[in-house]
């Protein structure tokens, strides 16, 4: 799965650049979200604009990569497209990631506190 990066404020941007995170690629995701969050960075953006589907595997492959970063570092989710926010809405994952509509909204949240 090919993702791509971009350092912004402190912050690791990561952008799923794939329509779909499910069965048949959410061990590559989780393999590529290693190695793009393997850096210093004590947040990470994970930019989620062009995937439109996510199953429960790839519900799970997201929370996997969020649990390899370890304490003291935190995934942040981005521009989730209605159909992806809906499942982690209903799947209660809302309550342990952070959603922000874009990446301004996640950089503004952050100077907040």
């Amino acid at each position: 799965m090919l993702l791509s990066t971009e350092s912004l404020a402190g912050a690791l941007i990561v952008r799923v650049d794939a329509t779909r995170i499910d069965a048949a690629s959410a061990i590559q995701f989780k393999d590529a979200m290693r190695e793009a969050s393997s850096g210093p960075e004590t947040r990470i953006l994970l930019d989620l604009s062009r995937v439109e589907f996510v199953d429960s595997s790839g519900l799970g492959a997201v929370v996997a990569a969020m649990k390899h970063l370890g304490p003291g570092r935190r995934l942040d989710l981005v521009a989730l497209q209605p159909n992806v926010d809906k499942v982690f809405r209903l799947t209660r994952m809302d309550t342990i990631f952070a959603i922000h509509a874009d990446i301004a909204a996640a950089s503004i949240a952050h100077a907040g506190g």
